[in-house]
């Protein structure tokens, strides 16, 4: 095998060992996750991961990286696809209540577990899971900074904040029914802003 084979063949071993983790993390808790339980899941040698990881903080924080990836991947990257604006804030709200029925994640929603579990926690994950926040909190301001389709005076900071909120509290009490009210409260929300309701797709 060369040696771009065996970087690629380890950097997909690693993925997979990541992905399991942030499953486990949403069950039992990040500050639950060991490299031992993450071995024992999958059936391999502590002493591989330890390779990777060198302790437990290690560990955790790059399984935050990779819940950051997901994000992008399931939540982020496919609004980016919808115009900017009232329909790519619309897209963001729809594509993480998406994300958390899909069930990709037994937990649904890793951040805001993780953020519950360490907030009276001083140190450097909480450290690091404020940043995330104070990163995903931005990239909503901006995209509704953005947004030209919005009537004059509608504050970006306080639809972004009111975004997040729904997401947040569809995800503490998971139902068909929360999921149904997050995106209707939103929905009626943009309408109301919106410079064009219309261009909002409809709701079932």
């Amino acid at each position: 095998m060369t040696q771009d084979g065996r970087l690629a063949r380890g950097e997909r071993t690693r993925t997979a060992v990541l992905d399991r983790a942030l499953v486990l993390a949403t069950v039992s808790g990040l500050d639950g996750l060991s490299l031992s339980q993450v071995a024992d899941a999958l059936g391999v040698s502590k002493s591989g991961l330890f390779a990777h990881w060198r302790s437990k903080e290690a560990l955790q924080l790059a399984v935050i990286d990779r819940a950051r990836e997901q994000w992008t991947e399931r939540v982020i990257r496919p609004a980016l696809a919808e115009p900017a604006g009232v329909r790519r804030l619309w897209a963001l709200h729809d594509h993480r209540l998406a994300f958390y029925e899909s069930g990709a994640l037994p937990g649904r929603c890793f951040f805001a577990n993780a953020h519950f579990e360490f907030n009276a926690r001083p140190g450097v994950i909480r450290d690091r899971l404020a940043t995330e926040q104070s990163d995903w909190t931005a990239f909503l301001i901006g995209a509704a900074t953005q947004a030209r389709d919005l009537r004059e005076g509608t504050d970006p900071a306080q639809l972004a904040y009111l975004i997040d909120s729904l997401g947040v509290c569809a995800v503490m009490q998971p139902s068909e029914l929360a999921y149904r009210h997050a995106r209707r409260a939103l929905h009626d929300h943009l309408r109301t802003v919106a410079v064009d309701p219309d261009i909002l797709p409809e709701l079932p």
